[in-house]
């Protein structure tokens, strides 16, 4: 995939208003009856929006944007501040990879201070032994 074509993942020859609305609802972790809920629409409605069945209304497209985070016109039209496209195979392989290394690094942090820590709490406890029995 090239670099345009991951910039325009979302656009309109590449994806419909459906499609985005659907890659911003779940980006903002909401099922589609949570969604539902919040706009006070029926389930059945937000299926077919998703679908491409029927549209919202302005009304509702302004509120879906604000709720999912994302600009109206990316909803509309694939460009401006929408979600993230996703990620491929390998670039979720490397995203993975450069977590378990964090993750490690973190870890290391943590036992080399802990380490010091039983070093300083054997060593008071090598004084008390000492003064008990002098």
């Amino acid at each position: 995939m090239s670099s345009d074509t991951e910039d325009a993942w979302f656009s309109d020859s590449q994806a419909t208003l459906g499609d985005r609305l659907s890659a911003a609802r779940e980006a903002a972790g909401l099922s589609q009856s949570g969604l539902a809920t919040r706009l006070g629409v029926r389930l059945k409605t937000l299926r077919g929006w998703e679908n491409d069945l029927a549209e919202p209304r302005a009304n509702r497209l302004q509120m879906l944007a604000a709720m999912l985070g994302v600009s109206l016109r990316w909803l509309l039209t694939g460009e401006g501040d929408g979600v993230a496209p996703p990620l491929n195979e390998e670039q979720a392989r490397d995203e993975s990879l450069q977590r378990t290394l964090a993750d490690l690094r973190r870890m290391r942090a943590e036992m080399l201070s802990m380490s010091e820590r039983v070093g300083q709490i054997e060593k008071r406890l090598r004084q008390q032994i000492g003064a008990a029995h002098v």
